[in-house]
């Protein structure tokens, strides 16, 4: 595990967050879900999904693949740990930091990102570890969070942010901007809610 000292914050507060993450994500599971049961059926491979969480997102993934769920929150694992027992696939959960992954280079056919790189540190240095552990032509699938482009609700994301990542995710990350500046090309983005949740599609040049 990594022991830098951002790592060290952004693990106690997601631990701490696993103890009500299911009841305060409950509205958006109910309004993402068929979007997600959708979209994650692209998945293929070998798969590391980056940001199990309790593992609320393990039923919509496809069975018939090889998944690695990383997390950097222990406690979020713990929890996580239920949900796979009913996983009718195979899902390998480990604890690990996206900025600093232990895998060789070019391990996994598929990357999953799922609302996670509203809240890692360093986003840029922890897809370019994507980026090295996919093989080539692999695909890297984003469920997340952005910044909105609408001038007024990007402000308002702005401002509301230094509160957010006290508890929480940034609410205003350019996750597309850092997709391609690690190296992606993107195929395709889809708006799901407004701008700011998205899905995007890259693959590894």
């Amino acid at each position: 595990m990594n022991s830098r000292p951002q790592a060290r914050q952004v693990r106690e507060k997601w631990d701490l967050a696993s103890r009500f993450f299911d009841w305060i994500t409950w509205a958006d599971d109910q309004r993402f879900s068929p979007f997600k049961y959708r979209l994650f059926q692209k998945v293929r491979g070998k798969t590391l999904l980056v940001g199990a969480g309790t593992g609320k997102d393990f039923r919509f993934l496809p069975h018939d693949g090889e998944i690695v769920a990383i997390d950097i929150s222990p406690k979020m694992l713990e929890r996580a740990a239920l949900k796979a027992q009913c996983f009718p696939g195979t899902i390998e959960l480990k604890e690990a930091d996206v900025c600093a992954l232990d895998f060789p280079d070019e391990s996994f056919d598929t990357v999953l990102s799922v609302c996670t790189f509203c809240s890692v540190p360093d986003p840029l240095q922890g897809m370019r570890e994507i980026y090295r552990v996919l093989r080539p032509d692999g695909k890297f699938y984003l469920f997340e969070h952005v910044r909105s482009r609408i001038g007024p609700l990007g402000i308002l994301l702005d401002l509301l942010t230094p509160l957010s990542r006290r508890f929480g995710p940034d609410l205003n990350r350019d996750t597309v901007s850092a997709v391609r500046n690690s190296g992606f090309r993107i195929t395709r983005e889809e708006n799901i809610y407004l701008d700011i949740v998205k899905w995007i599609e890259a693959v590894k040049r």
